[in-house]
């Protein structure tokens, strides 16, 4: 699994992951793995992925396979290019569905966070879309990331990136499925 985070801030916005591949027990470093990252770049967007590694070199490729790159600039737009995508996984990249009857939805199997000009965004599995005001986490280490992010948002000598980071650095300590160097990216919002 993985921690991803991404927090807004006075102005700022940024999006963190960890760069550990857990394959059963073992795993595998960023030391090991050249294509360690789990943030991909969407159009003028960044898309940090958890579940299986093969999401990310998925959304990659399905991305790019489009003619235009999708706004994923609000919760109504995200939603309908996820549901499409949704369709596309279980065509092309054979996503398993089988799922629990008591299950309303067909799960996508991922949660992604997602940050923009826009704001920060979450997707999870079964393609419920939020729009976050302040931060968020997503993975297995994702209860230490935001127990880590609730406790600095307020200190005024961190800004978006320094918290989304120490949420990620938080879940690598004391969670076995996410491990560093810490991924990130930052950028100014009006």
């Amino acid at each position: 699994m993985t921690t991803v985070t991404v927090v807004r801030k006075e102005g700022r916005i940024a999006i963190a992951a960890d760069t550990l591949t857990k394959w059963g027990g073992g795993k595998e470093s960023a030391d090991y793995v050249a294509n360690h990252e789990k943030i991909i770049r969407v159009g003028d967007s960044y898309v940090a992925i958890t579940g299986s590694a093969t999401f990310k070199l998925i959304l990659a490729d399905y991305f790019a396979s489009l003619e235009e790159t999708p706004p994923l600039d609000s919760v109504a737009s995200i939603f309908s290019v996820w549901n499409t995508m949704h369709g596309t996984l279980k065509e092309q990249y054979y996503l398993q569905t089988g799922e629990d009857k008591e299950e309303d939805l067909e799960s996508s199997r991922m949660d992604v966070l997602i940050a923009n000009r826009h704001g920060i965004f979450g997707v999870a599995a079964h393609r419920t879309v939020q729009e976050f005001s302040k931060f968020y986490a997503y993975g297995s280490g994702s209860s230490y990331a935001l127990g880590a992010m609730y406790a600095a948002y307020r200190a005024p000598s961190l800004d978006a990136e320094a918290i989304a980071r120490l949420g990620v650095m938080a879940a690598a300590e004391f969670h076995d499925e996410s491990g560093l160097p810490v991924q990130s990216f930052r950028f100014d919002v009006a």
